[in-house]
């Protein structure tokens, strides 16, 4: 009787893409471990990121805005679970393997600071000019997590994180399709917030814009998702409508321009950087006041090296609380 990852791997062969990756020709994981007989290598791959502390906590990392005090504003969490359904979508009428996409997209944003882009931007600043939140992903993913065990995942998910954004492309498609949704989600998600902020008027968005990508969220989804498989169906790459391509372009540098720069969403960036600036400094001069995790890295690799790790896995709250108890004394009362 064959097992039931058996059965999987069978009807991924008979039922998927020939352009689809499979798992049982995964490239493997950097340590030999017991196999599941419930799960393909990819659903275990999902499984341990969603069960993962650096996952649990993107729940209280800013999305675009630091903090906010409305309960329906996006945090990264949300994010990286709109992204998901997003890619899963797409993989699936594309009949590309689901269950890799969804890895993918669930740890895409693993490797995120907090504070956003400003946290990066303070990382870039003080350990490495080099720093990105992919690459950090990667190294959560490969040694931070699990008391330094790491999740030991698949090379096709690790891949898939590395090159979720910025240069390099994944190797899969399941990786090119979490790349573009990643694209699409932040976009419509962003304007959606903009919108409730009171920072953007929709009549504002370009009307040839909105005439070519919808006048609502779920248009724009809808017209970017549609654009995607058609452009896609039946061939070896991930694409997009020539023009829905240049449209969602110019739509996201109109969000550079009215909401990621100089808008009142970032008006509180600047205390955020010189926040973590100050808190890279303090434990660069006092490594002795690291975890005992943080300690074994600076001795093993460097002192800036811990730090950073340090500070890009934590959370907003925890980073203003730890900076309060460090710099910000106490009023002192009568007992």
């Amino acid at each position: 009787m064959s097992s039931i990852k058996e059965r999987l791997a069978e009807q991924e062969k008979k039922n998927l893409s020939p352009y689809a990756t499979l798992s049982a020709c995964t490239k493997g994981r950097e340590r030999p471990c017991t196999e599941c007989d419930m799960r393909t290598e990819f659903q275990r791959d999902r499984d341990r990121i969603i069960h993962s502390q650096s996952f649990r906590r993107l729940m209280n990392k800013t999305q675009v805005f630091l903090a906010p005090a409305g309960d329906h504003y996006r945090t990264r969490l949300t994010h990286t679970l709109e992204v998901t359904q997003i890619a899963r979508t797409v993989a699936r009428a594309l009949s590309l393997n689901e269950d890799l996409t969804e890895a993918i997209a669930l740890g895409h944003d693993l490797g995120h600071t907090p504070f956003g882009h400003a946290g990066e931007v303070v990382m870039q600043e003080c350990f490495s000019p080099d720093f990105s939140h992919n690459a950090q992903g990667v190294r959560v993913v490969e040694k931070l997590e699990n008391n330094g065990r790491g999740l030991n995942l698949t090379a096709e998910v690790r891949d898939g994180i590395a090159h979720h954004s910025g240069k390099g492309l994944p190797s899969t498609l399941e990786g090119m399709i979490v790349r573009l949704a990643d694209r699409i989600a932040y976009i419509n998600h962003d304007i959606d917030d903009a919108l409730r902020a009171g920072i953007l008027q929709l009549d504002e968005i370009p009307k040839d814009l909105r005439d070519i990508l919808g006048n609502t969220h779920g248009e724009r989804i809808d017209t970017m998702v549609g654009s995607m498989v058609k452009a896609s169906a039946g061939r070896p790459e991930i694409a997009m409508e020539h023009d829905v391509l240049e449209a969602t372009g110019q739509l996201r540098a109109f969000l550079f321009e009215r909401v990621y720069r100089d808008s009142a969403a970032k008006g509180e960036e600047d205390k955020a950087k010189a926040l973590l600036a100050r808190l890279f400094e303090y434990f660069e001069k006092h490594p002795d006041k690291l975890p005992h995790d943080f300690r074994k890295t600076a001795e093993a690799e460097s002192v800036g090296r811990a730090v950073c790790d340090y500070l890009s896995g934590m959370t907003d709250r925890y980073a203003i609380e730890l900076y309060h108890n460090l710099f910000v004394p106490e009023v002192w009362r009568v007992k």
